[in-house]
């Protein structure tokens, strides 16, 4: 074999790294990926791998919440797939407002940020924590907003009249387009985030009510921190008082997660791939 031709191997060997499994090349901010049932994380350098590897077995544990490693319901996966749903990891705030969103390929229609800092891999929703895990949240919200809400619109669509929707309004106190100048007396979901608009209020809504559902928002201290935005931070409150979201995240049909994730998925090992060129 020539020199040239060893060359050539060398070139294509090194360019591959540069483009994940699906065909797609990320941004040159990212250099790491996991991918999750076709969900891809990307991360910058300033992102650290235990944080990334917690963000990738939080994703796996809410689209496989049984750990059986295969996804409970194909349907949300495979709408997440469709739009090749993407989490970006950041390592600050600042790097994340400094990124050009239109550098990412077309073919990334689903995107959720999640930072560094925010990811709490330590987190422990039966003690006292620094702070709680954004991923939770993050991560989440891409798989409600791009996954469940396309896969059963009439149910978790995020518009006025969709089931969730309704619940929500009853949460509130009424229905709400825009963020009102102060919440009926009788409301627990209270959320005064006016650059949110009622599409993004449905899927805080959702948040709330799952994860204090699983256990996730009733640990030292975290009423007070949320007392402001969300009073049913435990499970039986949620069953007791909001009846019509309880419904929905106990039907069978829809597979909603039963367990709440900790980072630690037992279906399969989560890898992380270098995307750096040349590595």
């Amino acid at each position: 074999m020539s020199r040239f031709s060893l060359l050539l191997i060398t070139i294509l060997i090194a360019t591959a790294g540069c483009i994940n499994v699906a065909g797609i090349t990320p941004p040159d901010d990212f250099n790491r990926e996991i991918k999750v049932f076709g969900v891809t994380i990307w991360a910058t350098q300033s992102v650290t791998d235990t944080r990334m590897l917690h963000a990738g077995n939080v994703l796996a544990q809410y689209l496989d919440n049984d750990g059986d490693g295969e996804p409970d319901k194909t349907g949300v996966t495979s709408e997440l797939s469709a739009r090749n749903a993407t989490i970006l990891m950041f390592g600050t705030q600042s790097e994340a407002d400094a990124f050009d969103l239109q550098t990412l390929p077309s073919q990334i229609t689903a995107v959720q940020y999640l930072l560094d800092g925010e990811t709490n891999s330590n987190f422990n929703p039966d003690g006292i924590n620094s702070h709680f895990d954004g991923s939770l949240e993050k991560v989440l919200n891409l798989i409600t907003t791009h996954g469940y809400a396309n896969a059963w619109p009439e149910i978790f669509g995020d518009y006025h009249g969709s089931e969730l929707s309704v619940a929500m309004d009853s949460a509130r106190g009424g229905y709400f387009p825009d963020v009102p100048g102060e919440y009926p007396s009788n409301a627990w979901y209270t959320n005064k985030d006016h650059s949110r608009n009622y599409e993004g209020q449905i899927s805080r809504y959702l948040y709330w009510a799952l994860t204090s559902k699983l256990g996730a928002q009733d640990y030292t201290d975290r009423f007070e921190e949320i007392k402001d935005e969300w009073r049913l931070n435990t499970a039986n409150l949620v069953s007791a008082e909001d009846p019509q979201v309880s419904e929905i995240l106990s039907n069978p049909d829809y597979s909603i997660p039963v367990i709440l994730p900790d980072g630690n998925y037992q279906g399969f090992d989560i890898e992380i791939t270098d995307l750096e060129c040349g590595t």
